[in-house]
């Protein structure tokens, strides 16, 4: 629902006015950030977004937040979901290419979390090239096993929001408990058989 601008702060008005100010004189740029978890892409990504006035596309928040509003893409997202099976690479394509078109990526995107395989990559290639676009920097976040290790296995997730927590680096307020809605979170812990293999379960 669109907010009338008489009902929002001055303050606030003034600070949005004054952020697109300064990012008129942004140029464009298009990033793409790769890595297993934990390698630091969720750290990094507020800082290089705020930097450059880019929007921050992450593929799993996208996907929940096309279900939540039952877009048509959402819905079958879902549909798929529900079947137990993985949404198409044409499907994630198309909400990335929507979420493009909002004011916020007017300067360009932060994407986190695709593509992560050679046809995916093409694809996006593709829907970059109808939009008269390319991809200007790849990001490898490049990180050793051993705290790689560290980090995924302090992990807590939030599976409804994605929102996620770290015994050691960022504690919940309560153990095991989100710090928002006060659900049980997940806690992760890596496969001895691959160390990019998370597997998350209930604590």
């Amino acid at each position: 629902m669109a907010t009338n601008i008489e009902d929002v702060p001055s303050v606030e008005l003034m600070t949005e006015l004054l952020r697109r100010a300064k990012c008129s004189s942004k140029p464009d740029k298009r990033i793409i950030l790769v890595g297993p978890p934990g390698s630091g892409k969720g750290t990094q990504s507020p800082l290089i977004k705020d930097e450059y006035c880019l929007c921050h596309l992450a593929t799993g928040d996208m996907l929940r937040a096309a279900v939540a509003a039952k877009t048509p893409l959402g819905i079958k997202a879902k549909e798929a979901m529900d079947k137990g099976e993985l949404v198409s690479d044409d499907l994630v394509v198309g909400i990335i290419d929507e979420a493009m078109k909002k004011p916020s990526c007017q300067k360009g995107f932060i994407l986190d979390g695709f593509p992560r395989t050679v046809v995916q990559a093409q694809k996006l290639d593709e829907m970059l090239a109808k939009q008269g676009a390319k991809v200007d920097k790849v990001l490898n976040f490049a990180i050793d096993d051993a705290i790689l290790e560290e980090r995924i296995t302090g992990r807590w997730i939030h599976p409804s929001s994605g929102r996620s927590y770290h015994t050691k680096f960022a504690p919940p307020k309560t153990p095991g408990v989100d710090d928002v809605v006060g659900d049980e979170l997940l806690v992760c812990q890596m496969n001895s058989m691959c160390n990019l293999f998370v597997v998350c379960f209930c604590l």
